[in-house]
């Protein structure tokens, strides 16, 4: 036995030298590739290859691009032929001379590339989509138009080539030899295993011959090699429900939630890990989003058709992007001028009386300056819209108008500037049924409310990345807001300015190699609130400069190290540091460990943020010594926590995931919302403790060919010291369900969606004191929503989608979504104890056209 001990340990002893031999010999370098198949992959690998080099392997899936070499290899000289081959690379842009010039079905930023879009718009295992090519003896590529494929097993079963080389043809369980030809070159015939994926063909000397394929990227998933834990949701998901604006694009999704924030506003507000999204920080296109005194409207003033993708950031997120994140970040990605489409129409319609319309233009003017006008008009003037038959209107009537104008310029030599204008016009009219704003305004004739907004927006972004050091730049991004609101709520009055500027300067290099990369900058946030609330005025200035660091360390594609800080100087409150850090560890493929803390703070605005102040009978009591900073309040302070696991694997041959996440929010501050006593609405910083628990486990899988199955469940744990008591905060279900399913068919361009949500019950704010018959219970009910949407994809020349739908099938709603709706004008009116659906089943139809 001691012999055997002595052996194992020398041999353990001889494997760890050679080992560190070779180690001594070869060093290892991974960063990141943009590719999308097989074709990128060998033109990678060969543009890294050169004098020192052991082995190269770029890997499709995750992007990344392992070399191993000598000390006499260049890693350096490597990116540059690979930016030269036109594939970004390590976070560097491409010689753009060069990505135009690759194949169509290589270009990797076009979001209609074949690889892309294969598997998404109904191109399941019904249909095999793939790329014919005419490679040359320079070895470069071009498409082959015409060339004719047909399966083995039934030759009656074929299709064509288009001019970019893509073909698409139909496939049935029993067809396994695909067979291509083309005039002049020798056809080969493939072995198809997995229909869903693109196959790449080439011919060369004459001979036809598959090269590789390339996996299909879902409509909905997480970027698995991002430190944060993002879940990033593609314009292909968004079609998956009518999606008129950003508040509905969110209902095939378990993370997020919107509700009504009252019973007659119509305003809506995002709910993340059991907060309101007051905690989330809402960002388009990494600017500043609605925010402020725009925060409870902002979600319908963005257009669902102008929408690329959303990206959907749970905990707390980067130092670069500012320090007012607490619960999460969205950001949301516009379509972008030069690769979005020509032109892109939207119609929609429901049974109550809403109207959307829809209209994105897109225009290259030349090789350097491209353009994009993107409208949304919404219509609602059903003054009858009444579920609960209450004698409220369910939803204001009027009209909201929305605009983008944005236009980008592109030097090539690695200067970028895009800057645009925005603006809004919100004008609606609520209340009772049969108020006239002309004879019963501001009077006790009928309860009514109205809201007359304008927000114009201009922004900039500007960058440049060093020619000889691409993997440097800096940039800069700009944006100036005015907002303006004049409206009445029965006898109140409540009219606010809001003026905002925003600058961030981004700096990012490396230290040494792409191992150590860094980002720091200094920022700049203005505010300017003037609001006038009845006879009272609250108005500040809030100037916040700032500077932030962020280091990255990314040894290997299994492992990353996010740690970042800021400081910041708050006119009103002061200094204050802003921690950050983010791990992120891939121990094996396909299994990804996040951890994630930090600390993030705000100030409040209590009347934007709580419409039902305004809109109820509630005396408003803000319990401060001096109205000093903003409203004699504190700012709300809260540490982040979070975990997260998501594993992939394959079922039933199949993709399929699961995922499970917890997050922790503690407030050292917070300003504190109690409803508790039915005849205020107070307003206090915390005394006590506030703290935010939120789990969640989710599993996808296709138990089918071209059907898709999500569901996921949900647990929150949120409390609030309100007065001397820490209670469960209200209006939020602890338990709550989400399934959705998804089925394609290519064969007549059908797509099916199904959404179920599982609400549990809420404890709602004690009304004891009120009389009888205005009391409510402790506790909600617990309820189901369905939704549903069919859509057709028809045409050949110039394909359009209708689409049909319903919300809330299951017909359920609030009966009693307004308090003492028979007497508007006494003490006991309340429009905030909003636990359900306001509106019952609704049926929309709509259509789509695109000119790419």
């Amino acid at each position: 036995m001691t012999h055997f001990i002595k052996a194992t340990i020398t041999l353990y002893i001889l494997l760890a030298i050679t080992s560190w031999s070779a180690a001594a010999q070869d060093s290892t370098a991974t960063f990141t590739v943009a590719g999308v198949c097989g074709m990128c992959k060998a033109r990678i690998e060969k543009a890294a290859d050169g004098s020192g080099l052991t082995s190269a392997h770029w890997d499709v899936r995750t992007q990344q691009l392992t070399l191993t070499h000598s000390a006499s290899y260049s890693v350096e000289a490597a990116k540059q032929r690979i930016l030269a081959a036109g594939h970004d690379a390590d976070g560097r842009t491409a010689v753009q001379e060069a990505y135009e010039k690759l194949p169509a079905c290589c270009q990797y930023h076009d979001e209609k590339n074949v690889h892309k879009t294969s598997g998404q718009d109904g191109h399941d295992d019904h249909t095999v989509t793939g790329v014919v090519m005419q490679e040359n003896n320079r070895g470069q590529l071009s498409p082959i138009a015409n060339a004719n494929v047909h399966w083995l097993e039934n030759t009656s079963v074929n299709a064509r080539s288009d001019e970019s080389g893509v073909f698409r043809i139909a496939h049935e369980a029993t067809y396994k030899q695909l067979v291509i030809s083309y005039a002049g070159l020798q056809p080969d015939t493939i072995a198809v295993t997995a229909p869903h994926e693109v196959v790449v063909v080439t011919a060369k000397d004459n001979v036809l011959a598959e090269v590789t394929v390339s996996a299909r990227r879902r409509s909905n998933y997480i970027a698995a090699l991002s430190p944060t834990r993002l879940e990033v949701l593609t314009g292909q998901e968004l079609f998956k429900a009518a999606c008129c604006d950003l508040s509905e694009s969110f209902e095939t999704n378990a993370s997020v939630d919107v509700v009504n924030s009252d019973a007659v506003t119509g305003s809506k507000q995002i709910q993340m890990l059991g907060l309101s999204g007051n905690y989330t920080q809402l960002t388009v296109e990494n600017l500043p989003g609605p925010r402020g005194l725009a925060t409870p409207l902002g979600l319908n003033s963005i257009s669902g058709t102008w929408i690329e993708s959303i990206q959907i950031g749970k905990g707390i997120g980067s130092v670069v992007n500012g320090f007012e994140n607490i619960a999460g970040q969205i950001n949301v990605e516009l379509k972008k001028p030069g690769t979005s489409e020509k032109l892109f129409f939207n119609a929609y319609g429901n049974n109550m009386g809403r109207t959307d319309v829809n209209l994105n233009l897109s225009h290259n003017f030349n090789e350097r300056w491209s353009g994009s006008l993107l409208l949304h008009d919404n219509f609602m003037y059903n003054k009858s819209m009444n579920f609960s038959n209450n004698g409220f209107r369910d939803s204001p009537v009027g009209n909201l108008f929305s605009g983008v104008g944005r236009w980008k310029y592109e030097d090539g030599k690695g200067f970028i500037v895009q800057f645009g204008v925005k603006f809004l016009s919100d004008d609606r009219t609520g209340g009772e049924i049969d108020f006239n704003p002309a004879t019963d305004k501001l009077t006790q004739n009928r309860y009514g409310l109205a809201f007359d907004i304008e927000r114009y927006e201009a922004f900039a972004k500007i960058g440049y990345v060093f020619p000889q050091h691409t993997q440097r730049s800096i940039g800069l991004q700009l944006s100036g807001t005015s907002y303006n609101q004049s409206s009445y709520f029965g006898q109140r009055t409540y009219d606010a300015e809001q003026r905002n500027a925003y600058a961030n300067l981004i700096y990012q290099d490396i230290i040494g190699t792409v191992v150590h990369k860094y980002r720091t900058g200094l920022s700049m946030q203005y505010d300017r609130y003037d609001e006038r609330y009845m006879a009272d005025r609250f108005a500040r200035n809030e100037v916040v400069p700032g500077a932030f660091f962020e280091y990255t360390y990314s040894p290997s594609d299994k492992f990353d190290a996010v740690a970042g800080i800021r400081g910041d100087y708050n006119n009103l409150y002061g200094w204050f540091a802003t921690p950050r850090l983010h791990l992120r560890y891939q121990p094996v493929a396909g299994t990804t460990f996040r951890i994630s803390g930090g600390r993030g703070q705000r100030t409040a605005n209590v009347f934007a943020e709580n419409t039902a102040a305004l809109a109820s009978a509630r005396t408003v009591r803000i319990a401060a010594n001096t109205m000093e900073n903003a409203y004699g309040l504190k700012p709300e302070v809260a540490w982040n926590t979070g975990i997260s696991f998501d594993q992939s694997f394959r079922m039933f041959h199949r993709e399929a995931s699961f995922s499970t996440e917890f997050f922790r929010n503690d407030f050292t501050n917070q300003v504190v919302v109690d409803y508790e006593n039915p005849r205020e609405l107070a307003f206090y910083n915390l005394d006590g403790r506030s703290y935010s628990n939120s789990l969640q486990t989710e599993f996808r899988f296709m138990p089918l060919p071209h059907f898709e199955a999500r569901m996921a469940y949900r647990f929150f744990d949120v409390k609030t010291t309100y007065g001397d008591e820490l209670l469960q905060k209200p209006l939020v279900a602890r338990h709550r369900g989400f399934l959705n399913l998804a089925y394609n068919t290519h064969s007549g361009g059908w797509h099916f969606d199904y959404t179920l949500n599982i609400t549990g019950q809420k404890r709602l704010p004690s009304t004891s004191a009120n009389p009888a018959g205005y009391q409510l219970p402790d506790y909600s009910k617990a309820y189901m929503t369905m939704n549903a949407q069919i859509s057709k994809t028809m045409g050949k020349v110039r394909p359009f989608d209708l689409y049909i739908g319903g919300e809330n099938l299951t017909n359920f709603f609030q009966r009693n979504p307004v308090l003492a709706a028979d007497q508007p004008f006494s003490e006991f009116f309340d429009t905030s104890l909003l636990w359900g659906p306001l509106t019952g089943r609704v049926f929309y139809a709509g259509v789509r056209f695109s000119i790419n």
